[in-house]
């Protein structure tokens, strides 16, 4: 079973992702210069909202460089010499085959809530036998080459791997389980030094682009120095951001089984899982300049696809021709991108067919009809929305 999502979502003036100069990101698409939201941001945004609202507790995942540093912090509340449990915390890595330099990972682990906490038992447990492989293990020697560095870094990995009992290692390596992190199992993990310990993502995310063609806007501002004397003139500073206005057009798949696979077969957690990212696509925004800008507009329209079988479908070409606002009301950029999705939709469904579809269920703060997809596929919430989609799920 495939969930797919496909969102219309009309924000004000906004810069909620930029780029290495600050500016909104954009693309081109249909030969038209697009808004662009870029699938990382959305998905960050996603859990962070998961973390605001405590959803999912003790099934999320942090990604992180500082594993080290938190497991020192968790051994000295033990009793344990914050400097050598630190020290001892990066042996045990280095014994998992990860590099860390100066107390830090070489590259962000993602690992589940219960993770680091797993390191620090299991380093409680083993502490006079890594004590003992730690001092025994040849110290890498500061500065230099990179490369030669990184080479003696994984010489003494395999000899601190060999140092210790097979037993403790697979112990250190129990943190990488990921089979209850809700977030590591929806949009997966690579780990470059532990490729057995990668997690194929059960979602895909695209890139949100505008509906219709997108122009840069400046926004120029000053600053006043309230202390400053009357007499002097000028402003304490000033400056410029750049933002836009548009309608997004945002689509998602959620691949079920893998789902459940990667949350090691636990239906339950799975369907929940699903719920919270339903509800948390529609309802999360990206925080970028939201102190200064407030957009805080939720979709205007959400599609949901239950599909057992066939391939799944982006519908962004049904905004290859850009949408353009009218005069009147029933023009809006938001009724213009439901009504193009729409028909889109009905082309791809007399060309393609719609066997394998279980449920289609949408929800609009639009009263406009629904030709090609149906108006029976309305829900009054999104509560109902999720409801109605996860109930394909069965048993």
């Amino acid at each position: 079973m495939k969930i797919e999502l496909h969102i219309i979502q009309n924000f004000a003036p906004a810069c909620l992702n930029r780029d290495d100069v600050n500016a909104p990101k954009d693309c081109e698409f249909g030969g038209f210069r697009r808004a662009r939201i870029s699938s990382q941001c959305l998905k960050r945004a996603v859990r962070t909202h998961w973390w605001a609202n405590g959803v999912l507790e003790g099934n999320r995942a942090s990604r992180t460089k500082r594993v080290t540093e938190v497991v020192a912090k968790d051994l000295a509340a033990q009793g344990r010499d914050p400097e050598q449990a630190a020290g001892i915390a990066a042996f045990a890595l280095s014994a998992c085959n990860l590099k860390v330099t100066d107390g830090a990972t070489e590259y962000l682990l993602f690992l589940g809530d219960a993770a680091i906490s797993t390191l620090s038992r299991v380093i409680g447990e083993h502490w006079d036998e890594l004590v003992a492989a730690a001092e025994a293990a040849p110290a890498v020697e500061k500065g230099g080459d990179d490369e030669v560095s990184s080479a003696k870094q994984k010489k003494k990995a395999k000899k601190a791997a060999m140092s210790l009992p097979q037993g403790v290692v697979e112990a250190i390596e129990l943190m990488f389980d990921g089979t209850r992190a809700a977030d590591v199992a929806l949009f997966g993990r690579m780990i470059a030094d532990k490729p057995d310990k990668n997690v194929d993502a059960a979602c895909q995310v695209a890139h949100a682009i505008s509906t219709h063609p997108v122009t840069m806007e400046m926004d120029y501002f000053t600053a006043v120095d309230d202390l400053q004397p009357k007499e002097d003139t000028g402003a304490g500073m000033l400056g410029y951001v750049e933002f836009n206005s548009a309608c997004y057009y945002r689509y998602s798949l959620v691949d079920c089984d893998q789902l459940i696979a990667n949350l090691g077969g636990d239906a339950d957690l799975a369907r929940r899982t699903l719920q919270a990212y339903i509800a948390a696509a529609a309802e999360a925004i990206p925080s970028a300049r939201q102190h200064s800008m407030a957009a805080h507009n939720p979709p205007s329209f959400v599609l949901a696809v239950a599909r057992k079988s066939g391939a799944p479908w982006s519908l962004a070409n049904a905004f290859e021709h850009p949408v353009y606002a009218g005069r009147g009301e029933d023009e809006s950029l938001v009724r213009g991108s439901i009504r193009s999705l729409d028909r889109y939709w009905g082309r791809l469904k007399r060309a393609y067919g719609d066997r394998g579809i279980e449920i289609l269920a949408t929800m609009s703060v639009e009263d406009e009809n629904l030709e090609s997809i149906g108006d029976q596929t309305k829900v009054d919430s999104l509560t109902e929305l999720v409801e109605r989609v996860t109930a394909a799920l069965g048993g």
